[in-house]
């Protein structure tokens, strides 16, 4: 096989995340964003070491589990993977990826209990938070605003027929794209940035409701390099989402100037133009404050099976008999908080729950949300886990990890380890980035002893994780 040769062949299976692993008449290559069953043709663009990638050409034959995707922009926008599929085929796939994922790290370990997979409550219309990009769908043409182009850099698709939101978000995404189309044709001088030129003003639209409680936030994330009637336009902005019909209600709208270079949702600087800089969820009978850039599970119905299972995992070494201990006299350390979700689950049954989280909002938002729900054993520390951890005089009975995609920092699961707790709750975004920390967790000394997959993220390619180890030295 060489670089450029165009390949006709079969995907036999996809590996997390989206990786098809295509059998062709001249060996095997990996190919992105395909279907196991489909027969595809495509180019090979990279051939190393006996390992061929190709970039996918045409799809010849469709899988015979396929059926008509229900959203209008799948396979053009690069938000979903799996839409074209019955739900029951898309668990089936992610749970085979898991599972082949873990057994490669845990196949010499011994007895271990892999759950399967649990299903999302809700699949359509599920996300309590979108970060929509101001762009275009082609070089030079009209205003777009909306999800990348599969494999592009700059183009945009205005996904206004979005499955995976509920009819207020695509009310809003149209709303604001019409608006700021409309005085582009007055001729007012507003452009999108340009990732090349690093130049313009729109950049982003964040938009975060509540499944529970219906409310809805409202961020448009700008340059700082404002154009004429600026607060004209902006105070323009705020009225006509005001003015829109919604089912759920807005209950803050902030202007954020960023100007990072790197395509990233960020501020440098936020203000509020309406109501409030945030809103309120309830998950399993708690109620959550949560601010425009704090982490907070993107599928809220989803959220709630996420973490009865954690609970139903870790609960019993935390507040029963069932280690020997009694009920209340657990330090629970719950690292990577974000606006406290789990501390404040497992702070009824534990003695102190102290969780630490790197932005700075999302640990005043817990404590809020401790004080909101009555909670008074827990403590909330911002920083990075690394250096927060040699800071904390309490030393911990059971530590609870869910960090970003990237896993934990190799030093920072250094420190955790050497606190040698009998019992760890890993939960992971990301099963590679999981299996690469937990071979450093066998090598030291600990075993899985049950495992299974959430899908919180249905359609995409996405998948949580949940894993209970124990000490055995």
């Amino acid at each position: 096989m060489k670089k450029g040769q165009i390949l006709e062949g079969i995907v036999k299976r996809v590996d997390f995340p989206n990786k098809g692993i295509v059998e062709t008449e001249e060996g095997i290559c990996t190919v992105k964003n395909v279907i196991p069953g489909q027969r595809i043709r495509c180019v090979l663009s990279r051939v190393r070491n006996g390992r061929a990638e190709g970039r996918l050409q045409q799809i010849l034959e469709p899988s015979p589990a396929e059926w008509e995707s229900p959203c209008p922009h799948f396979g053009q926008c690069g938000g979903c993977t799996y839409l074209s599929l019955p739900y029951e085929e898309q668990l089936r796939i992610k749970e085979m990826q898991v599972k082949k994922l873990l057994d490669g790290v845990l196949g010499g370990q011994g007895a271990w209990q892999f759950e399967g997979i649990k299903a999302s409550p809700v699949q359509f219309g599920y996300r309590n938070k979108m970060e929509f990009s101001f762009g275009d769908e082609m070089k030079d043409g009209p205003l777009a605003l909306g999800m990348h182009k599969r494999g592009s850099f700059y183009d945009i698709v205005s996904v206004t027929g979005c499955q995976i939101i509920d009819e207020d978000y695509r009310r809003i995404l149209c709303c604001v794209k019409d608006y700021f189309a409309g005085l582009q044709d007055q001729g007012m001088e507003i452009r999108f940035y340009h990732r090349l030129r690093h130049s313009g003003y729109l950049r982003h639209l964040l938009v975060r409701k509540a499944v529970k409680t219906g409310e809805i936030l409202i961020a448009l994330v700008t340059t700082s390099k404002e154009p004429d009637q600026a607060a004209r336009i902006l105070d323009g902005f705020c009225s006509t989402l005001l003015e829109s019909d919604l089912e759920g209600k807005i209950v803050g709208i902030l202007h954020v100037r960023n100007d990072a270079v790197a395509d990233v949702v960020q501020s440098d600087e936020t203000r509020i133009l309406y109501g409030q800089d945030f809103f309120y969820e309830e998950l399993l009978g708690l109620r959550f404050k949560v601010s425009a850039f704090s982490f907070f599970q993107t599928n809220s119905c989803g959220a709630e099976v996420l973490y009865r299972t954690a609970r139903e995992y870790i609960g019993n070494y935390i507040g029963s008999a069932a280690d020997g201990g009694r009920s209340g006299d657990k330090i629970v350390y719950d690292l990577y908080s974000g606006t406290g979700t789990i501390a404040q689950l497992m702070a009824p049954v534990a003695k102190r729950v102290i969780g630490v989280e790197i932005v700075e909002a999302a640990v005043e938002a817990a404590e809020k949300n401790a004080e909101i729900n009555g909670l008074h054993n827990c403590e909330f520390i911002a920083g990075d886990v690394l250096k927060v951890l040699d800071k904390i005089e309490e030393k911990p009975d059971v530590i609870i990890l869910d960090p970003p995609r990237d896993g934990v920092h190799p030093k920072a699961l250094d420190k955790i380890i050497r606190y040698g707790v009998e019992h760890i709750l890993y939960i992971s975004c990301k099963p590679t980035s999981l299996v690469r920390d937990l071979e450093v967790f066998l090598a030291r000394g600990y075993e899985v002893k049950r495992a299974v997959a959430v899908d919180q993220f249905p359609w995409t390619a996405n998948v949580e994780t949940v894993v209970l180890l124990s000490q055995q030295n």
